[in-house]
């Protein structure tokens, strides 16, 4: 499959599995999971067609990991960043004592006296490693990394969870634990 193709059903999951899934008439079930056929039934009656060697390639090679097939590949989800209302079932993990945030230059002065905050999503998103979080704010402008004091965060009752993609999950984070990259 060429990029493009792929890059439109990634996109295409992103908004129907992610925000909007009662758009084209499917419904998620706790975890967040839907039915490969499901799915594949409801594209296929809202006009975009998409075959199961295409979806199994789009969950395999998308560069950030953003769906995932359960054990028995029948059932799909996102694996974060939804803005509905969904429970992705994952448990509280320990996470590396610094992660990091990406954000947009002209954002950083706001962060650091307000904290980063979930805004329209379930959870602040922290990533491992300086690269995905530069690139991660470069979707925002001028890219500007924060460094996330996660081992205080932890001690001090915050709880982080990882989704099966390793991008790290917190409900939010004050400005006391964070500093400039």
């Amino acid at each position: 499959m060429n990029d493009s193709r792929l890059i439109k059903i990634s996109r295409y999951l992103s908004k129907h599995l992610r925000h909007a899934p009662s758009r084209i008439g499917i419904q998620l079930a706790p975890g967040g999971w839907i039915a490969v056929s499901e799915l594949l039934d409801a594209c296929q009656k809202n006009n975009f067609s998409v075959q199961l060697s295409e979806l199994k390639e789009v969950v395999s090679q998308n560069d950030k990991q953003r769906f995932s097939f359960d054990s028995t590949g029948t059932l799909i989800r996102a694996n974060q960043g939804h803005s509905i209302d969904v429970d992705l079932q994952l448990e509280p993990a320990v996470p590396p004592d610094i992660l990091y945030h990406g954000t947009g230059k002209t954002a950083v002065e706001s962060i650091l006296s307000e904290g980063i905050r979930k805004m329209s999503r379930h959870h602040v998103h922290l990533s491992a490693d300086i690269q995905t979080a530069r690139k991660v704010g470069a979707r925002h402008g001028i890219p500007a990394v924060l460094i996330v004091d996660t081992a205080a965060m932890q001690c001090d009752g915050h709880t982080f969870y990882c989704s099966d993609n390793k991008v790290w999950l917190v409900d939010m984070v004050p400005p006391n634990y964070l500093k400039v990259y």
